[in-house]
């Protein structure tokens, strides 16, 4: 039966005012909860996990001061803005409500100047939230619902729309045109320990409050839209747009496809962090781990496109998003190479067995090969995709007797291997090069920006993946990281770690460990100073099995933390900057 004409649905939307809200309430892992709020305090924390849930409001724009200036761009987007050509992106916020009143704004002030020091390249856009919307057209039907999965639905609270692979269930007998109600499903735990969503892709909702996840759902409707495309095809298609969202409890710009080359959407500390970086015209720099580019490209305009900037990932398309960037911002002293950071120094025996002579030529740059062609024992072969029978390869001298059989399946998979596909920009014909490694101290600076436990991004609506012992892994890697980078940072130059993520495991912890480990490092003061002070003392863990060592009081100035429930409303970041003094190997 149709859920509109059920009598027993679901009370609509005036009768459960409660019900269409959103009011997050972010899970944590106890044992990782009762050690966040050893070190924050609990009520602080507890204000820390509710600013996660929630999206800052504010977008933070970085200007390309190699292709326009500040002002220029200012007036540009507050032109467009007059001209309606980004009314669409930000959703008409010249006027907005905010928790339930109304504020008028002028055009011109969604758009304004960074007011920190330092940071003149930056442009704030406004956005406003949250909202109270009202669901559902009609008092006695039921509301048309999609739900979500929380990757969508925290990606829908940035400003993106709800796309097929993100819906997880709907009501039955949605068209295209239906105006739904979009909440999103969070993991649950599960009676044999653990999380689930619990919910089937292609799930039935009836409105009914036997639906999956009926009360789990209250307070976390993140707006409503239109179906761009009927149930039926929600779940048969691949991808596109399943629902076009029209009101949102955060109405924050987007930028896609606006002043390309010109601007780079991007969260205020990480512009912070290649600021504090401080790289000058000629130097040669490492951004271990690059991707997406942000903070490479924001080097590479610091130096005014002057010496050489090194980016690694590991991951092939990772790369090529690296290079599209440097393109589209036109920036040519950008290398990038496929190589893990754990494996970014290079054995000096190793490079001179290779006869390498200096120290800017040790990465082993190999394009990937010909898609059409291998070469097998010296000798180029061709390679027919539909032909799966047997080929001779002779080996270089052309001895007819030193044969051996490959068969085409073969050579079509080590091809494959070697091509490591297109990737999905294309850039380059899908070719990125290599490298084994580079010399110990052959970069002036450093940055490590290391891949972590990622618990400062925001919107976050779970965070119950985490244990202690996970982020005791994540700590482990880090320092590794880190090994790496201060074999490679030249006596007298600067290296500078950063993490999204507020657990001072992998950030205070990994300065102690630093400073502990490396006696001629020495942490120093840094410019722009947004973030306040790092954590001081210590914490037992595993039973006071094991102490976790922070910062002395001295050294907690000396640091940024980013607080995502300070007034400044960014993401949780952590940045530390030190100086090499002579090594002492």
């Amino acid at each position: 039966m149709d859920s509109d004409s059920s009598p027993s649905a679901a009370p609509p939307a005036a009768a459960e005012a409660g019900r269409y809200t959103y009011s997050p309430r972010l899970r944590w892992q106890p044992e990782v909860e009762e050690y966040f709020a050893a070190a924050y305090g609990r009520d602080h924390f507890a204000r820390i996990s509710e600013a996660l849930a929630h999206p800052s409001y504010y977008s933070c724009i970085r200007v390309n001061t190699l292709k326009s200036s500040t002002d220029a761009v200012m007036h540009k987007l507050m032109d467009l803005i007059c001209e309606n050509e980004l009314s669409a992106v930000i959703n008409g916020l010249e006027v907005v409500e905010l928790n339930g009143g109304e504020q008028q704004h002028e055009r011109g002030s969604l758009v304004h100047k960074c007011p920190y020091a330092g940071l003149e390249n930056v442009l704030f856009v406004q956005g406003s939230g949250p909202h109270v919307l009202h669901y559902g057209s009609q008092p006695d039907q039921a509301v048309k619902e999609v739900v979500v999965s929380r990757k969508c639905a925290e990606s829908v609270l940035r400003g993106a729309q709800v796309y097929v692979p993100g819906v997880l269930a709907c009501s039955s007998h949605v068209e295209k045109g239906d105006k739904v109600a979009v909440s999103v499903a969070i993991e649950q735990p599960v009676k044999e320990g653990g999380w689930a969503v619990g919910i089937t892709r292609g799930t039935v909702l009836q409105g009914l409050q036997s639906d999956a996840h009926y009360e789990e759902r209250k307070g976390l409707y993140i707006g409503q839209g239109t179906a761009a495309m009927s149930r039926s095809a929600i779940f048969r298609v691949p991808h596109g747009i399943a629902v076009e969202m029209t009101e949102r409890v955060y109405k924050l710009p987007s930028f896609n496809d606006v002043l390309e080359g010109e601007i780079f959407l991007q969260n205020l500390p990480s512009v912070v962090t290649a600021c504090v970086l401080d790289p000058q015209s000629g130097e040669r720099i490492l951004d271990m781990c690059a991707a997406p580019g942000g903070k490479t490209t924001a080097i590479a305009i610091l130096m005014r496109d002057k010496g050489e900037v090194v980016a690694l990932d590991r991951s092939h398309n990772k790369v090529m998003d690296i290079l599209k960037l440097a393109s589209e911002m036109d920036l040519s002293c950008i290398k990038a190479y496929k190589l893990d950071a754990l494996k970014s120094v290079r054995k000096t025996d190793e490079a001179r067995n290779l006869g390498m002579a200096d120290n800017h030529s040790e990465a082993v740059e190999i394009p990937t090969e010909d898609p059409c062609h291998a070469t097998v024992d010296g000798r180029s072969t061709s390679v027919d995709e539909d032909n799966s029978t047997t080929t001779v390869v002779h080996s270089v001298d052309d001895n007819l007797n030193a044969k051996r059989y490959i068969s085409k399946a073969e050579l079509r998979k080590n091809l494959r291997r070697m091509k490591n596909g297109p990737g999905r920009n294309n850039c380059s014909g899908g070719r990125v090069e290599k490298s084994k490694g580079f010399y110990p101290n052959s970069f002036d600076r450093v940055l490590l920006d290391a891949p972590c436990s990622a618990l400062g991004l925001r919107p976050r609506l779970f965070a119950g993946e985490e244990t202690l012992e996970s982020l005791k892994n994540h700590a482990k890697y880090q320092r590794r990281m880190f090994d790496q980078a201060v074999k490679l940072v030249r006596p007298g130059g600067v290296i500078v770690y950063s993490t999204c993520t507020i657990n001072p495991g992998e950030n205070e912890a990994l300065v102690r460990y630093a400073l502990d480990t490396y006696k001629y490092l020495s942490l120093v003061s840094q410019f722009p100073k947004v973030g306040g002070p790092g954590i001081i003392g210590s914490c037992e863990l595993f039973n006071k099995t094991y102490t976790e060592e922070w910062l002395r009081e001295d050294e907690a100035e000396l640091v940024q933390r980013f607080d995502p429930s300070s007034s400044v409303d960014t993401i949780g970041f952590f940045i530390a900057k030190f100086n090499v003094g002579e090594k002492d190997e």
